[in-house]
């Protein structure tokens, strides 16, 4: 939970600190301008709020690795996927936008401080443990903020978030990326936010095949 908390308050002050500028900026998540990116953390952070008052009564179906799902990469045809851009630019002017998130997310951040990280909720029909959940997000969280690190701006992701992140998507996916690889370009070339360079294709080997691993 305190990694939760680290790399949400990280992603949110790293949005916060953009200059107006920067937010008609592609964002390293395919096909999302910056704007589209920090629309989807609002509706995120509004995830996150709904989840922790869904209380759930039976035995956890998934954990914080297990709740992640490895899917094809987007084509752009999911009907939210072209609602977020839409959503994002009804906001105007990239002040109204900041505003949002931080009143949101920062009611996110509250309610995960007081949840119970013992306690059961229910989410996308699967049940698991508050503590969990709030690790899963661990791996969100960092990935978004390295769709940020482009930007002369945007400060880097804390390390031990990275770290996490990484070891996260590595058991998701079932696979250690090369010790060579820090986590930063693990996680970048493993989500298929970069493409590897020859020289890193050939230290992948056969895993290199394997990319990328898009998580849904």
């Amino acid at each position: 939970m305190e990694l939760f908390s680290r790399s949400w308050t990280a992603l949110r002050t790293a949005v916060a600190e953009l200059p107006d500028a920067d937010f008609a900026q592609p964002s390293g998540c395919r096909g999302w301008l910056v704007r589209d990116l920090a629309c989807h953390l609002v509706i995120d952070a509004q995830d996150v709020l709904i989840t922790l008052v869904t209380p759930a009564d039976t035995e956890p179906t998934v954990d914080a690795v297990t709740y992640w799902k490895l899917v094809e990469p987007p084509t752009g045809e999911d009907p939210l996927d072209a609602l977020i851009p839409r959503l994002a630019a009804a906001y105007g002017e990239p002040r109204w936008l900041k505003f949002h998130l931080d009143d949101v997310g920062s009611a996110a951040a509250r309610a995960a401080e007081l949840a119970d990280p013992a306690a059961r909720v229910g989410t996308r029909d699967e049940v698991l443990t508050v503590g969990d959940y709030l690790s899963s997000y661990v791996v969100e969280w960092t990935l978004h903020h390295l769709d940020l690190a482009h930007l002369p701006a945007a400060a880097e992701p804390p390390a031990e978030t990275l770290s996490a992140a990484r070891a996260s998507l590595e058991k998701i996916a079932g696979t250690a990326f090369p010790a060579a690889f820090s986590d930063t370009d693990a996680l970048l070339i493993g989500t298929g936010r970069r493409t590897p360079t020859d020289a890193e294709k050939a230290v992948l080997g056969d895993l290199a095949a394997e990319l990328p691993f898009v998580l849904g």
